[in-house]
C-alpha cells in the first residue's frame, strides 16, 4: 500500500484547483438535485409513519401545514394513502422505505469504516474499534487531525450518490430529530441540505488519491470490514446463546459482503432509485 503517496498526490491536486483567470469561470457540479432533496425528506416522513408516534392528518394542521405538499406528491405518486382523518404508508412505500434501510445497513457496515482513515499510514481508526469500551473513548481517539474522511471518495469511486451517504450520516447523526419541536420547519428549510452540498463539494475525491491507491485503500478497507464483520458476529452469537435465540439477519451475515472484497463491486440495491418522481 502506498502510503505517502496517497498524502503527497493529495496535496498536488488540491494545489491545481485554482480559480481561472481567462475570464470563465468553472463551475462546480451540484450534488443535491431538488429529487435527491425530495426523496431524502419523504424518507424521513416515512421512517417517522412507520417507526415513529406521529400521525399525520389529512386535514393537515399547526407544524404538519408546511409538510401538505409533500404529502400530497407522495399520494399522487402510490407512496401513501389515506387512511379516514389519518396519511397512511402504502405497500410501494414500505418498499421503498425498505429498500432505503437495506442501503443504510450497508452504509454503517461498507461505507462508515471509510470515515476515520490515515492516508499518512494507511491505517483506519476501525482496526482498533473493539478496543474501546465506551462512545466517548472512541470519539476522543478518532477525533485525531490525522484521521481524513474518505467516504465520499469511494462512494463516487463506486459510482454511488455521494449526497446519500452524506444524509444516511446525518441519519446517524441524529440530525433529522422527529422528537424535537419544529422539526417539520428544519426539515424543509435549506440549511441541512447546503450543509450536504458543502460537504460533498469540499471533500476528497477519488481522483485527489488517484485510482491505484483507492483501489488499494478499498480493498484494505473491505478485509478490515470482513474482520470486524465476523467479531460483531461472534459477539452476537455468544449474546444469542445466553438469550436462548440463534436469529441471523442475511444482511449482517459475513458471506452477504463477501463480494464487496471486489473494490469495485456495488450491491444491486444501490443502483435503482428509491422514489420516481
Amino acid at each position: 500500500m502506498r502510503c505517502k503517496s496517497y498524502r503527497t498526490f493529495i496535496v498536488l491536486c488540491r494545489d491545481c484547483f485554482v480559480p481561472r483567470n481567462d475570464g470563465w469561470t468553472i463551475q462546480s457540479p451540484m450534488f443535491l438535485t431538488d429529487d435527491n432533496k425530495k426523496s431524502f425528506k419523504a424518507i424521513i416522513l416515512l421512517n417517522e409513519m412507520i417507526n415513529g408516534t406521529h400521525k399525520f392528518q389529512t386535514v393537515a394542521n399547526g407544524d404538519d401545514e408546511i409538510l401538505e405538499p409533500l404529502f400530497i406528491e407522495l399520494m399522487s405518486k402510490g407512496y401513501v394513502q389515506t387512511s379516514g382523518l389519518y396519511y397512511q404508508v402504502t405497500t410501494k412505500g414500505q418498499e421503498v422505505f425498505d429498500t432505503f434501510m437495506k442501503r443504510y445497513t450497508e452504509y454503517l457496515k461498507v461505507y462508515d469504516i471509510f470515515s476515520y482513515v490515515d492516508l499518512e499510514k494507511g491505517e483506519f481508526a476501525f482496526a482498533r474499534y473493539f478496543d474501546f469500551s465506551t462512545d466517548d473513548e472512541w470519539s476522543n481517539f478518532t477525533n485525531d487531525e490525522r484521521f481524513d474522511d474518505l467516504r465520499i471518495a469511494v462512494a463516487i469511486f463506486k459510482k454511488i450518490d455521494p449526497a446519500e451517504i452524506v444524509f444516511m450520516s446525518f441519519i446517524n447523526e441524529n440530525r433529522f430529530d422527529t422528537a424535537s419541536n419544529g422539526w417539520q420547519m428544519d426539515l424543509l428549510s435549506d440549511n441541512d441540505w447546503k450543509e450536504i452540498e458543502e460537504i460533498c463539494k469540499t471533500a476528497i475525491k477519488p481522483e485527489e488519491v488517484g485510482e491505484d491507491a483507492m483501489v488499494d485503500m478499498i480493498s484494505q478497507g473491505s478485509e478490515l470490514m470482513i474482520k470486524l464483520l465476523e467479531e460483531e458476529q461472534k459477539q452476537n452469537q455468544n449474546n444469542n446463546n445466553n438469550n436462548g435465540t440463534d436469529t441471523i439477519v442475511e444482511e449482517e451475515t459475513v458471506e452477504y459482503y463477501e463480494p464487496y472484497y471486489d473494490p469495485y463491486y456495488v450491491s444491486p440495491i444501490w443502483l435503482v432509485p428509491l422514489f420516481l418522481w
